[in-house]
């Protein structure tokens, strides 16, 4: 899949909504680098939680396989993410864990301005259902697509281009939102307009790509939405 001119319908008004879920929707960055540090450490490596900060937003096997390529460590990568999804999934179901501040609001105000929403998440898609049932928001995306789905994973622009053409509509007229540096990188390659999470539990993430940064999912409104 070739990247998509960022300039394509740059100025179309915004019809569909996309959200990341990791660091956006859920606050889970700590659970995956908490998981993965002890998968880590049970095959002897000790690295630190800021070496991690730069797969934020990877998908699980690109991740994996980049770390193996590196500390050539013997299990397979498949073996390895099949114990690091059983680990998180079994903190996600004893974890008393919400969705962030502000994200139902905005949902909520998405619905009732009529636009399409979309979920693209690195995450299995396992673990995305599992978190959207957790919180009973399952039904309100109308499409979700995880980065194991396509060809290339983020910061590649597959899974931004991909969502777009499920949602039947253009790449210009998406907005999305994001927490991390890579997913930030395929949001604009896939020519869509995007809005950056300040969210500190997700390490320090290069933002400056963005087209607006927040802080707080609650200052994300109609005004703002309408601007970009």
């Amino acid at each position: 899949m070739t990247d998509v001119d960022p300039k394509k319908e740059s100025n179309a008004l915004y019809t569909a909504f996309i959200f990341d879920m990791d660091g956006v929707i859920i606050d889970s960055e700590p659970l995956h680098f908490e998981v993965d540090l002890d998968v880590m450490k049970n095959l002897g490596l000790l690295i630190s939680k800021e070496e991690l900060e730069d797969y934020v937003g990877m998908t699980n096997p690109e991740m994996w396989s980049r770390l193996k390529d590196k500390y050539a460590f013997n299990p397979s990568v498949a073996e390895i993410i099949d114990v690091q999804l059983a680990k998180k999934l079994s903190h996600l179901n004893e974890s008393n864990e919400r969705p962030i501040e502000g994200i139902m609001a905005l949902i909520q105000l998405l619905k009732l301005t009529n636009k399409k929403i979309g979920l693209a998440s690195s995450s299995p898609r396992t673990f995305i259902e599992a978190v959207l049932t957790k919180f009973n928001i399952l039904t309100f995306f109308d499409c979700i697509l995880s980065g194991e789905e396509v060809s290339r994973g983020k910061p590649a622009p597959d899974i931004y281009v991909k969502i777009a053409e499920m949602l039947e509509t253009g790449v210009g007229s998406c907005i999305v939102l994001e927490d991390s540096r890579n997913g930030i990188a395929a949001a604009k390659a896939a020519g869509m307009k995007c809005i950056g999470f300040k969210n500190l539990n997700s390490g320090l993430q290069d933002l400056s790509k963005a087209d607006y940064v927040v802080e707080r999912i609650t200052e994300i409104n109609s005004e703002l939405l309408e601007s970009l």
